[in-house]
Order: C-alpha cells, then sequence, then structure tokens
C-alpha cells in the first residue's frame, strides 16, 4: 500500500511538472487578456487602449478586454495590475498619472521601479485648452481678459487632479496670474463632458477625446501645449504662438506588466504593438484622434519613466500641489 501511495504521488508530481511545462511552452497568448485601464471612458487612455486591443485581439486570435477601473487618479487600477499573476494575461495601460502620482499622492498602491516592467509607449498626446462655445474668448489672450474681469464666472475642467492637463492648467494659471478654479473629474471623457454641457465653461485635456468635439464645433479649441501645430487640429495655435512659452507638455499612453513577467511575452507584446501602429489604416486612424505614435522599445520605455518621474516631481514640488 506504501508503495502504491508512493507511485501515486510521483505520478501525480511527474504530471504537474509536464502540465507546468506545457504551459510554459504554450505560444502566447492562448487565451483572453485582461486589459486595464484606471481611468473612466471616453478618456484618451481608454481611446488609444481600445484601438490597441481590438487590433491585438485580430492579431493573436484571442480576445484582449478592456477592462475600466476608475478611481484616486489612477492608482485604483493600478493597484489592481500590479498585484495580478506576472504571466501576461494582465496588461495595464496607463496615461502619465504613472509618472506623476508618485509624487503627488503620500501614499500610492505601487512601486513605479520595482512593480511593474514598462512595456511601451503606444503614442502620446498634447494637451487642449476648450471653451464652451459661448464663453466670448476665441484665443488665450482672450481669455486672459475675459477672466481677468471676472474670475470668479470662469472655471476650468481637467482629467483629474495631477494629470498632465491639470499640471498645465495650473502652470497656465500661475503664468497668467489668474485666479480661476481647477475642477479635477475623473478621467477625460467627463471633463470634456462637462464643458461641452456648460456646467464648466473652460478645460484642459488630452487632445483625442477632444478633437472631434472641436471639429464639430461643439467646443472651441483655443491652444495646444505642444511645440508645433497638430495635424489634427491644424487651425488650433500652440501655446506659445499664443503668447505663452515653456507651456509644452504632453500625455503619454504606456504599455505595463505585472512585474516578473517573462521577458520574450514584454518583447513580444512590444513588437505586436509596434508592427500594429505602423500599419497605414491603424496609423491614420491614431493620428486623425490626436496622437503622435511612439510604440518605443521597452529599454527606451525605461528610461521616459525614470526621467519623467523625476521631471514632474521637480514640477509638483515647486507648486506644492498635493492629492489626498
Amino acid at each position: 500500500m506504501k508503495k502504491f501511495f508512493k507511485y501515486t504521488l510521483m505520478l501525480g508530481a511527474a504530471v504537474a511538472i509536464g502540465n507546468a511545462a506545457n504551459a510554459a511552452d504554450a505560444p502566447y497568448p492562448s487565451k483572453a487578456v485582461r486589459m486595464i485601464v484606471p481611468f473612466a471612458p471616453g478618456g484618451p487612455t481608454d481611446v488609444i487602449a481600445r484601438v490597441v486591443a481590438a487590433k491585438l485581439s485580430e492579431a493573436w486570435s484571442n480576445q484582449v478586454v478592456v477592462d475600466n477601473r476608475a478611481g484616486a487618479g489612477g492608482n485604483i487600477g493600478m493597484g489592481m495590475a500590479a498585484t495580478a499573476t506576472a504571466d501576461g494575461y494582465t496588461i495595464a495601460v496607463v496615461s502619465s498619472s504613472y509618472v506623476v502620482n508618485p509624487s503627488l499622492y503620500a501614499k500610492i498602491p505601487y512601486d513605479p521601479y520595482k512593480s511593474f516592467v514598462p512595456v511601451t509607449n503606444i503614442a502620446a498626446s498634447p494637451n487642449v485648452f476648450v471653451a464652451h462655445p459661448s464663453v466670448p474668448a476665441k484665443t488665450m489672450q482672450d481669455l486672459v481678459s475675459v477672466t481677468m474681469k471676472d474670475g470668479k464666472k470662469y472655471s476650468v475642467a481637467t482629467p483629474g487632479v495631477g494629470t498632465t492637463p491639470d499640471l498645465s492648467a495650473e502652470l497656465f494659471k500661475m503664468t497668467a496670474k489668474l485666479d480661476i478654479v481647477r475642477v479635477p473629474f475623473g478621467g477625460a471623457g467627463p471633463a470634456v463632458a462637462s464643458v461641452i454641457g456648460n456646467q464648466v465653461p473652460l478645460g484642459c485635456v488630452a487632445m483625442p477625446p477632444a478633437t472631434q468635439h472641436i471639429l464639430g464645433g461643439r467646443l472651441r479649441g483655443l491652444a495646444v501645449t505642444s511645440a508645433k501645430r497638430s495635424s489634427a487640429l491644424p487651425d488650433v495655435p500652440t501655446m506659445a504662438e499664443s503668447g505663452f512659452k515653456g507651456q509644452e507638455a504632453d500625455t503619454l499612453q504606456g504599455v505595463f506588466v505585472p512585474a516578473g513577467t517573462s521577458k520574450v511575452i514584454v518583447n513580444k507584446i512590444a513588437a505586436d504593438i509596434k508592427r500594429l501602429m505602423a500599419q497605414a489604416e491603424t496609423k491614420q486612424r491614431v493620428q486623425e484622434l490626436g496622437f503622435d505614435i511612439v510604440a518605443s522599445t521597452p529599454e527606451e520605455f525605461t528610461a521616459q519613466v525614470k526621467s519623467e518621474i523625476e521631471k514632474w516631481g521637480k514640477v509638483i514640488k515647486a507648486s506644492g500641489l498635493k492629492a489626498e
């Protein structure tokens, strides 16, 4: 009987090892992949994530499912992603909040250097200052004049405390010495909706969720925070052209996987995204939305993450901005 049990245990162990080996050898991905987006639907990160998820689903013949987990400036979703199994079946797509939040919050549920492996910066988008069409300002200089006369009447919607659009709005306020209130929302989608509905007359958001509304006349584009005009909004001047230099900022859209994920999987995700972003149809779609395609390598993106954590840390410290 003892020999029987010993044999059974040995057989079970052999089967388990064999199954593990087969799982390791199985082509990736061999099942659905969860793509966590730590913001509300409709924002720039959600927009780019859905474009990428659709293309990867086709390429991989396995569904890539977008899972919106908004809250706390992206911290809730990133906290969930940080504790996920490092097998490549949980991917996080996040904005510049990843590099801003370590300085903005006293405590966050991830270590920006240890909890994740940077995979690629899919694309970046400049921010855009917008106004409801009823606001009597067609330029940033007009906006300064209007708000100087009655600052209490005006407020500016942003996607959330410490997002790059929020920091851009704060920087503009400081530069122009304006006394207007920032109104942070839980994502770019709600912020854009609030300006379209004229609940908040002004906004500063990443371009993608605002572009079609500007072209459709539902929003008035005042200025973009890029160094040069965007091909998606050629009639909207830059902040420098509007008389405000040193206001350049963009919002990255980065892919991360939990620390410990196989380098083979990391490289495959990065390479597949780069290939898909280079397709003419995808490239046109992404650029029309207001993104500049980056599709960096894991090594390039790792260096960018480190650089931007340091950059935004200095800005946040100088402004005294903090989030609860």
